[in-house]
């Protein structure tokens, strides 16, 4: 990538600082700089500043060059945590595009600045239609590009250089995961263009670097220069054809000249089922009895490669509604050839929307080396799960592993006192997903569901034969009492996800998998204080841990998210339920016996007299206990955390884990319970052990 050049002499950089400080290079004479520009207070409203389109690129000295996003213009006035991000016709965009207006009030900055909102694929190229459509982080990853600073601190930027507002942008941006600084490049403007061309990026822009930032203006000194024909386009109706069983056929638009609406084409191809469902909803209301435009399109005109087309009728609507449109060429009467429809544009304003005509870049770079094409663009790192349903609407449908669910009541309070909602637990159980997925795969599940959170009724949900959707895995089960069962077989995030959605807050997984039925890949040991404090609990689990490395046994304790500690032991599925109680029967002996004050193995509730319960009872069939990572329904959320036994000493608290901070804890530990599904135990050579003991 191409290194940026100095701005000016008393702009000097420590890159070796800035790395280990984590942020983009500072600026020593960043004061000095500052007062160059005048004292003003922070607008409120501004109208960005615009670029020309010319026809082609072009190498000239005293130009920069940067990616054209395919995304959101927005300008985002921070005022420390109070933050306004809007698009270019002033509607905000901090609720539609939460993540970037979170970020931005966490960097805390005193600012006006100019960038594009995005989502970026895999390789890191901006996809417009995935923009559109984005609704939460699980519709993928937004970036903000930052490219300009309007304001800083009570001074007004925009009379400075281009490169010394990216200078002063560069020392006060932290480096931060969704707000980044757009790279730009100083050299081959046709090499650049053609290395963008040749990723499938939209385009470039082409700013003079000696440019002041003129709001309300499409400035010739800042040129966008297109790899693919695109511009946005005025709805003003769709078409039906006689024969289609589809809502609509293709829009009808075009752009205004003046007031006047002038037709550009039709757009028959672009959109799924779902988008016409959603843009049905837009035209309902603004159906009109007769044309917006000038002159009424010939919808049925037939042409060279269409001579008989199917007969269509149009419906009217007010053309208040934009969309962006790519197109191969336009034709010498203005018509799109091959158009494709790319997405709605929510910020822009119909009126706005004229026909853009290239100029010809020599008499526009008049008015007013080689880039290397290694990486324009940063392909995306696999990132972290994040939310997976939007903070606003009450009832949103997902597409998960190629089935859509629907997810409703998302406000509904699960926990009443600490205010966490049903949409809280799914989008935790999103982001678990990776981690817990594992020691539910495979499982028939035993759900209790508290469809009115935890303060209501809850009740087992075994039995779904004839209740579930037809794409989710049963298991088919008859009990020693005769009793005949279909349980739901956990797989993926839609199986987990739907299991949440009836209210199912904690987990609870068979030991065994379908594929071995009668052999459990775990044995437990699990520690129910009673009426014992959770201080003996701990003393218990390590006393067990004694025991079981004695026997060359490796164990791994988790939370229980109620009141006691699971001890797990791989077994790998090589042993049956009776074998695993049995050896769980002599482990609870042994601990008993160390600490007989306040422990019990006695079955009998009464017989325990208040005494911790060493249960080794849980190894049998179709008992459960909550999956690691799972929520609980106990005061605070609290989940079932699994710990280092080093963690397992005084201080530790049930409390220490909970919805809010798991996913954190997770990534920082990774899976400790992994070993757990591994090959499991040598079951004859620890008994051997013990009979030598």
């Amino acid at each position: 990538m191409a290194s940026r050049k100095p701005v000016e002499s008393n702009i000097t950089s420590n890159r070796a600082a800035a790395k280990s400080a984590g942020k983009n290079p500072p600026i020593v004479n960043l004061e000095a700089l500052l007062r160059k520009a005048s004292k003003s207070k922070q607008p409120t409203k501004l109208t960005p500043m615009l670029a020309t389109l010319v026809d082609k690129p072009f190498d000239e000295k005293g130009w920069l060059y940067e990616v054209k996003w395919d995304g959101y213009r927005a300008l985002a006035f921070c005022n420390k945590s109070k933050v306004e991000l809007k698009s270019r016709n002033d509607k905000s965009f901090n609720d539609k595009f939460y993540p970037v207006t979170k970020a931005l009030q966490d960097l805390k900055l005193n600012a006006i600045i100019d960038g594009e909102v995005v989502v970026v694929r895999e390789d890191g190229i901006s996809n417009f239609g995935d923009l559109q459509n984005w609704r939460s982080e699980a519709d993928g990853d937004l970036l903000f590009y930052v490219f300009d600073i309007i304001w800083y601190e009570g001074r007004d930027l925009a009379g400075l250089p281009l490169l010394e507002r990216k200078a002063i942008l560069n020392a006060i941006l932290p480096k931060n995961e969704l707000v980044r600084i757009g790279e730009y490049f100083e050299e081959s403007g046709i090499d650049f263009f053609e290395a963008a061309k040749a990723m499938g990026l939209e385009g470039i822009i082409a700013k003079k670097s000696n440019s002041e930032y003129l709001t309300k203006s499409r400035s010739k000194e800042w040129l966008k220069i297109k790899a693919n024909k695109r511009q946005e386009m005025v709805i003003g109706g769709y078409t039906k054809n006689d024969d289609t069983s589809k809502l609509f056929s293709s829009l009808i638009v075009g752009v205004f000249n003046g007031k006047e609406l002038v037709y550009t084409g039709k757009i028959g191809t672009g959109f799924d089922v779902k988008t016409q469902r959603d843009l049905m909803k837009q035209f309902k209301p603004l159906i009109i009895k007769n044309s917006p435009f000038t002159q009424v399109p010939d919808i049925n005109k037939p042409s060279r490669f269409r001579p008989n087309p199917p007969n269509a009728t149009a419906t009217w609507v007010k053309p208040l509604l934009v969309c962006e449109v790519a197109f191969t060429e336009m034709t010498s009467d203005g018509i799109m050839r091959h158009p494709s429809f790319q997405g709605m544009r929510v910020d822009k304003k119909a009126s706005d929307v004229i026909r853009e005509k290239a100029k010809p870049t020599s008499k526009v770079v008049k008015e007013s080396k080689k880039v290397p094409a290694k990486k324009i663009v940063e392909a995306k790192k696999k990132a972290d799960r994040k939310t997976f349903l939007n903070p606003t609407d009450e009832t949103q449908v997902r597409m998960i592993n190629g089935h859509e669910l629907k997810f409703t009541n998302l406000s509904k309070l699960y926990w009443p006192k600490e205010k966490i909602t049903k949409r809280d637990l799914l989008n935790y159980y999103y982001q678990a997903a990776p981690y817990i997925l594992p020691y539910l795969k495979d499982r028939p599940q035993s759900m209790l569901r508290h469809p009115d959170g935890v303060t209501g009724f809850s009740f087992f949900y075994k039995n779904i034969k004839g209740k579930a959707p037809e794409w989710l895995d049963t298991y088919k089960f008859k009990s020693k009492s005769s009793e005949k069962k279909e349980y739901l077989i956990a797989k993926d995030d839609a199986s987990l996800l739907y299991m949440a959605s009836l209210g199912c807050i904690e987990m609870n997984p068979w030991h065994s998998r379908v594929q071995s039925e009668d052999c459990p890949d775990w044995c437990i040991i699990d520690l129910d204080p009673a009426q014992t404090t959770f201080a003996q609990v701990i003393e218990a689990a390590n006393v067990t841990k004694d025991v079981l490395e004695n026997l060359g046994v490796k164990s791994y304790p988790k939370t229980s998210g109620s009141k006691g500690i699971h001890i797990y032991i791989p077994f790998g599925a090589k042993y049956t339920y009776e074998q695993s109680k049995e050896f769980g029967r002599i482990i609870a002996t042994l601990v008993h016996e160390r600490i007989p004050k306040f422990t019990s193995i006695e079955r009998m509730v009464k017989n325990r007299k208040g005494k911790m319960y060493i249960d080794f009872l849980q190894n049998r069939p179709e008992a459960t206990v909550s999956a690691p990572y799972s929520v609980r329904p106990k005061p605070g959320a609290t989940v079932s955390m699994p710990l280092e036994w080093g963690e397992v000493k005084k201080g530790l608290k049930m409390s220490d884990f909970h919805i809010h901070n798991a996913i954190e804890r997770i990534k920082t530990t990774g899976d400790l319970f992994k070993p757990v599904l591994g090959k499991g135990i040598d079951l004859a050579k620890v008994i051997r052990n013990y009979t030598k003991k």
